[in-house]
C-alpha cells in the first residue's frame, strides 16, 4: 500500500479526507479494537492465519466475524463475509464501516477480492479500516478498494 500519498498522525494513517458518516476518532479505535478481539476466534488451523472483523451499521451496531476455515479449503469463509452474513441474519444491511484485522505487523491487512465483492452488494461508499496489531489503521472507502465495481443496481431491470 502507498503511504507517500496518505496523512500520518500519532501512529494512524488514513486517506488525507475526513471520516464523514459519524466516524470519529473513538469509534474507529473502538472499531479497530472490536476486530482485534474478534480475531482471537479465528478458527485457522491450516494456515494459521487469523483474522478479524467488525462491522458497524447505521444503527450503531458492531457485528464481529473471524475466519472460519475448513478442510476442505474452498469452504472456509472469511471473517468479513462471516461479519456480514451475521449482520444480515440479524437484520441490519445497511453499514458504514468495517475494521480488519490480522497479526501481520509490517503492512496493513487488506479484504481478498471476494469479501471486497460481498461488501460491495452494500454500496460503494462506506468506510474499510485497515489495521496492524499495534492499533495503527488505514482508513479508505469500498470504492477505493474496488474501483469501477459491479453492483445490484447495474441489476436493475428498465
Amino acid at each position: 500500500m502507498n503511504q507517500d500519498s496518505s496523512c500520518q498522525e500519532d501512529g494512524v494513517l488514513n486517506n488525507g479526507q475526513s471520516h464523514d458518516r459519524g466516524l470519529t476518532p473513538e469509534l474507529i479505535q473502538k472499531l479497530v479494537q472490536k476486530s482485534h478481539e474478534a480475531k482471537a476466534f479465528a478458527h485457522c488451523p491450516y494456515s494459521k492465519f487469523p483474522v478479524g472483523a467488525a462491522l458497524l451499521d447505521q444503527d450503531g451496531r458492531i457485528f464481529l466475524g473471524c475466519n472460519v476455515e475448513n478442510a476442505c479449503y474452498t469452504l472456509g469463509t472469511c471473517a468479513e463475509r462471516t461479519a456480514i452474513q451475521t449482520a444480515v441474519c440479524q437484520g441490519s444491511t445497511h453499514f458504514i464501516a468495517m475494521a480488519v484485522a490480522s497479526d501481520v505487523e509490517d503492512e496493513f491487512i487488506t479484504p481478498c477480492g471476494a469479501c471486497r465483492q460481498v461488501m460491495r452488494e452494500f454500496g460503494s461508499a462506506w468506510q474499510i479500516i485497515l489495521t496492524k496489531p499495534s492499533g495503527s489503521y488505514y482508513v479508505r472507502t469500498l470504492e477505493d478498494l474496488l474501483p469501477f465495481s459491479f453492483g445490484p443496481e447495474k441489476l436493475a431491470l428498465k
